[in-house]
């Protein structure tokens, strides 16, 4: 005679053999965009398309070649070609504006929710909790021809710099100019000046510069993997 289990107990034995992908998915959603950390592996590639064939568009390292950690900023994640859960990243290279796609697995995110925002046209930085904002500081940008970049970016180094020029406190960004103040050029910083009477004004290489006093209050304010947006 044949037994049959009981319909509870068929449905309790299918959710145990689910696809882990689908549940870490369902998990990992109850948590806010964007998200920001660092590898969990030594080196994963970024892919144009959340699926293992795609394209490479950017290999991540879990170290920089100044030694720090890689800093990631994941924007949303699906489930992949594959089955697993893939995660959106901005890729902190040439040209700007540049996503690509990694296994969730491969990365350790949190939810950032201080963003930056600057108004090149206003020359003004603005520092965001939520809708909340809890600084605002004039800045000088990049000038004609070598204009700060517009779009979405994020902070992946944070520092004193040994050059009195960059101030008392700087970030680093994954944003890139045509040349920029930075220390071998391309790469967008936020820093602290040597020349506060600039501020206001568009006189940089890409960079955006603050006062002294303001970079000091933004070191305290702005996180490894904070967003960044730069608008008109």
């Amino acid at each position: 005679m044949r037994r049959t289990l009981p319909i509870a107990l068929i449905a309790a034995v299918a959710t145990s053999i689910a696809p882990a992908s689908a549940n870490t998915a369902a998990r990992a959603s109850n948590q806010p965009w964007p998200r920001a950390g660092t590898l969990v592996v030594g080196s994963v590639a970024a892919r144009v398309a959340p699926d293992p064939h795609a394209r490479v568009a950017h290999v991540f390292r879990q170290f920089r070649s100044d030694y720090r950690p890689q800093e990631i900023l994941a924007v949303r994640e699906t489930v992949g070609a594959d089955g697993r859960v893939w995660d959106k990243l901005s890729l902190p290279m040439r040209p700007n504006g540049r996503f690509g796609w990694v296994p969730a697995d491969t990365i350790s995110v949190t939810p950032r929710v201080t963003r930056i925002v600057v108004r090149r046209g206003e020359r003004r930085l603005r520092v965001y909790r939520g809708s909340r904002v809890m600084f605002s500081t004039p800045v000088a940008v990049g000038s004609k021809g070598r204009e700060t970049p517009l779009g979405s970016f994020y902070v992946t180094a944070r520092f004193v710099p040994d050059d009195s020029f960059l101030g008392t406190f700087a970030f680093e960004t994954s944003a890139y100019s045509k040349m920029t103040d930075w220390p071998g050029g391309g790469v967008v910083g936020i820093h602290g000046t040597s020349q506060p009477w600039l501020l206001g004004r568009a006189v940089s290489h890409g960079c955006v510069r603050v006062s002294n006093a303001a970079a000091e209050e933004l070191s305290h304010l702005v996180p490894l993997g904070t967003p960044i947006s730069s608008v008109r």
